[in-house]
């Protein structure tokens, strides 16, 4: 079995880190991660942090439901106007979209990358705008390292040792129309 994993890493495309197959399972295994932590998803909420946060957090909420047979609410948390380094960037606001109260529950907030921990920052601060969370877990389907701030993911897909002139991009079907993560240098 070993010699076919080492054929397997050897069909890798360079630069390629996960695969469509590779996504799913890691989603899949951090849906179960949170389900057996929380010991079950009644008290739980998911939001994720556009743009590609949202769709994994979605894809997580399915999983958990198929897992528990019982509807995770879903929802989007823009953090833009948190961030610290709102207008030196061009980045556009996008909608917060939250129908359900987070107060007294257990908010799993879902990115595609943690980096530097400043988006996750930038979510703590949102997510206080909007209610009193039980507690907030994290979960990123890509852990880069170089954090600047005291943040870690309780889930994680992938630790991905990088360095800083190394870019990490992640595309998922719903907004870039294939699932694949990706390494590059700058």
């Amino acid at each position: 079995m070993a010699h076919h994993l080492k054929e397997k890493r050897e069909e890798r495309v360079p630069g390629v880190l996960m695969d469509e197959a590779d996504i799913t399972r890691a989603l899949k295994r951090i849906a179960h991660e949170i389900v057996e932590r929380n010991r079950g998803a009644r008290d739980l909420v998911i939001v994720g942090v556009p743009t590609r946060g949202v769709p994994l957090a979605e894809r997580i909420a399915t999983q958990i439901s198929q897992i528990e047979n019982y509807h995770t609410p879903t929802g989007a948390l823009d953090v833009t106007l948190y961030r610290d380094d709102y207008g030196t960037r061009q980045a556009i606001p996008q909608s917060t979209k939250i129908n359900f109260s987070i107060t007294g529950k257990t908010v799993v907030l879902v990115d595609d990358v943690l980096f530097t921990g400043r988006t996750v920052r930038s979510a703590l601060n949102a997510l206080n705008d909007l209610g009193r969370p039980a507690a907030v877990q994290l979960a990123v389907l890509i852990d880069r390292g170089h954090r600047e701030l005291p943040i870690r993911a309780d889930f994680v897909g992938k630790n991905v040792p990088t360095a800083r002139n190394e870019n990490v991009t992640v595309r998922v079907k719903e907004t870039d129309r294939e699932d694949i993560v990706r390494v590059e240098k700058l």
